[in-house]
């Protein structure tokens, strides 16, 4: 008898709870929350050596990354990003990347625009949301996204001359071919929010926010883009050109030249306070001879100098500021909480995460679809900062990985990252970057698959 009162009871107190949710969703979304965060630390394998030696590399990782990657390459690239929402005219954005543009000026700006830059997957992200904020079109601005970090010259140099030429170029074709096909196939699936986009841009009063002259802009975006490649110039090896051993040797001196030309601009062309700049000049210069073993420290200066000229500087510059520190507020976190997650999963490379470095060594040999989709999949998760995914593929086919998956892990490991995914998420919302990492690793493996079969 207690057995026939219980049922109904259970299907009365579920009916009130689910009339509880629906009444209170913000509230129960907390509690869920709450719940699996609790289970979580109840449950983590806290002492047995795989996790704790996880949680290791993920913090390892994130060291790294804020040693190597913040202030030489994220800081940078969000004053860039920054001046683009500032500097740049909306009008000159939606001329040549607007969703109205015309299709071959469009997508052939955005693919050579993020070409020369030679950045990683995650530098490119505050260079995307600036465009894409300032008007450029859903395609143009995915097909920059993704040309940013996978189509590098330099990468695809080393590619084919360590992996061997038919690699290399294997790889640049289905880099740029990439760039085109899924920026294209992204304004078709969202052609008609793209067009409503469009319909709404054309009302803005447009040409107002350009006030200086072209040339002026020109040098000095060329001057900024300049510190950010120059101070990011990777080693040279003795494979190398006598021009890259030569720029590298003297990475340091241009990077400051490209400095000095740059306050030069701000106090001579734009008018900026001269004397705060020529301070910062004096600190940098002080440091760079008192420790010039740790140049970075220098460098670190220049951008908190710069910091402090813009907020100085009424009008253009603090707005600038004020753009550079929303794109911080926006990417920072979810960056290096993805960085510490994907260390926690994947280790850095060389070394394991939780998941063993066999099992995935194991299921990326041969040519298979399933060894491709796996090798694409797992590439999309990883971290590679710019031109370290040539050594560790090297490795990989060296422990049996198929050319295959080789070439499919190139074409979607440098261009998407946990990181990067987070973050396009934040600019793009869940949907878009769905199916734009859905189609970087669907193509990636289906490119793997056919280079796997001319060259097993």
């Amino acid at each position: 008898m207690a057995t026939t009162w219980a049922i109904p009871n259970l299907i009365v107190s579920w009916s009130r709870l689910q009339t509880a949710a629906q009444d209170h969703p913000t509230e129960f979304r907390w509690l869920g929350g709450i719940v699996v965060v609790f289970l979580l630390a109840f449950f983590m394998p806290v002492g047995t050596a795989r996790f704790d030696n996880a949680v290791l590399e993920g913090l390892a990782l994130l060291n790294w990354y804020a040693r190597e990657h913040v202030m030489l390459c994220l800081v940078p690239a969000f004053f860039i990003a920054g001046a683009i929402a500032v500097f740049i005219s909306q009008d000159a954005v939606l001329k040549y990347l607007g969703p109205a543009a015309n299709k071959i000026a469009a997508y052939g700006v955005a693919s050579v625009s993020g070409s020369i830059l030679a950045v990683c997957s995650c530098t490119v992200l505050p260079l995307f949301g600036g465009i894409y904020r300032r008007g450029a079109g859903l395609g143009p601005a995915i097909a920059f996204l993704y040309s940013g970090p996978a189509i590098n010259v330099l990468a695809i140099v080393l590619t084919a001359k360590i992996l061997g030429v038919e690699m290399g170029v294997a790889r640049a074709v289905g880099a740029v071919s990439f760039a085109l096909v899924i920026g294209l196939i992204m304004h078709w699936i969202y052609r008609r929010e793209e067009q409503t986009r469009a319909a709404n841009q054309q009302g803005f009063a447009l040409g107002a926010d350009e006030d200086r002259p072209l040339s002026d802009t020109a040098a000095f975006f060329a001057l900024m883009i300049a510190v950010l490649v120059l101070a990011n110039w990777a080693p040279a090896s003795a494979e190398d050109s006598a021009i890259w051993h030569t720029i590298f040797a003297w990475k340091w001196p241009l990077t400051a030249l490209a400095g000095v030309g740059l306050a030069g601009l701000l106090i001579w062309r734009w008018r900026w306070n001269w004397q705060p700049l020529a301070a910062t000049a004096v600190v940098v210069a002080i440091l760079a001879g008192l420790v010039p073993q740790h140049p970075e420290l220098a460098f670190s200066a220049g951008l908190i100098g710069l910091t402090l000229n813009a907020a100085l500087q009424p009008g253009d510059g603090e707005e600038w500021l004020g753009q550079t520190w929303s794109f911080a507020k926006l990417i920072m976190p979810l960056l290096l909480g993805g960085v510490l997650l994907a260390g926690f999963l994947l280790g850095r490379p060389g070394h394991e995460g939780i998941i063993p470095s066999e099992w995935v060594g194991a299921a990326v040999g041969g040519n298979s679809l399933a060894a491709n989709f796996l090798s694409a999949l797992v590439g999309a998760f990883m971290y590679f900062a710019t031109l370290t995914e040539v050594p560790i593929v090297q490795g990989l086919i060296g422990s049996g990985m198929g050319k295959g998956p080789a070439l499919a892990l190139l074409l979607a490991g440098p261009a998407l990252s946990l990181p990067n995914m987070l973050v396009i998420r934040g600019i793009l919302g869940t949907q878009k970057t769905v199916v734009y990492c859905g189609l970087v690793v669907v193509m990636a493996t289906f490119t793997g698959v056919v280079f796997g079969l001319f060259y097993p």
